[in-house]
């Protein structure tokens, strides 16, 4: 297939499969329980940062914790206590994920709230406009997180040139907004956005030719992103959701569209 021919390709996808109806089972779907931005912003946190392995198995951790915080999880976090939150998630697992890990990461949110407001306002404190990407920005906001302990790889250092698609698709979930991301983080421009790159979207950006990396890693991530942006400068991450049904939903074929 002919490059100049990609584009129009990529827009038919989004066109066709970037709707609601094409959401489940992804748990990007927990977030549309939550008209609250505070309460989708620990929402989309704790589903992002259990987003691996089955997905079966994801939505049913995800839901796990959910139940527990109850009807407002930022209210939940913000008033837990550190050893009440260990308490409630003692028993918690997700494959290599133990009630401890979460409940880090989670005090970890709630040091935020109480010192900033909310995870949008420690975001923002190491967010740039000027620069580049988001790294700058996730890199300080993952710092921050980590402070009260280790989450392990519930929450993954972009320092150390891991893809953190998890922390990029919280971040996708979060400042775009369409027909299936919720948005709310209106302050972060959607350009400066990098793929949430996992081995099947490396795999469709391998078989479309934007890269040629063998890793699945922040250096492809990057390629990709910047091959994505010289169609869409304004909205590079645009065309993930869509894409990514092929690796989500057994019931659909990429080889169709690019065939």
């Amino acid at each position: 297939m002919k490059s100049q021919d990609i584009p129009e390709k990529l827009v038919s996808i989004y066109g066709r499969f970037n709707r609601r109806e094409y959401v489940h089972p992804d748990p990007l779907e927990f977030l549309f329980h939550y008209p609250s931005l505070r309460d989708r912003e620990i929402v989309a946190l704790t589903a992002s940062a259990l987003a691996y392995g089955r997905v079966a198995m994801i939505n049913r951790s995800v839901g796990t914790v959910l139940e527990v915080m109850g009807p407002s999880p930022a209210d939940y976090v913000a008033s837990a206590s550190s050893t009440s939150l260990r308490r409630d998630f003692s028993e918690f697992k997700h494959r290599f994920a133990t009630g401890e890990h979460l409940s880090v990461m989670l005090i970890g949110a709630r040091n935020m709230i109480r010192e900033y407001g909310s995870l949008l306002a420690c975001f923002l404190d190491g967010y740039d406009a000027a620069d580049p990407n988001v790294l700058p920005g996730l890199t300080r906001f993952c710092e921050k997180l980590v402070l009260a302990g280790d989450p392990a790889h519930l929450i993954p250092r972009p320092e150390r040139g891991s893809a953190c698609k998890r922390m990029h698709l919280f971040l996708r979930w979060m400042v775009r907004k369409d027909a299936v991301d919720p948005g709310g983080w209106d302050a972060v421009d959607p350009a400066k956005l990098i793929v949430p790159l996992d081995v099947h979207m490396h795999r469709v950006c391998t078989f479309l030719g934007l890269t040629s990396r063998k890793a699945a890693d922040l250096k492809t991530a990057l390629e990709v992103t910047a091959a994505f942006a010289r169609w869409v400068p304004e909205d590079p991450v645009r065309f993930d959701f869509a894409l990514t049904r092929f690796g989500i939903r057994g019931d659909m074929s990429i080889d169709e569209f690019f065939s």
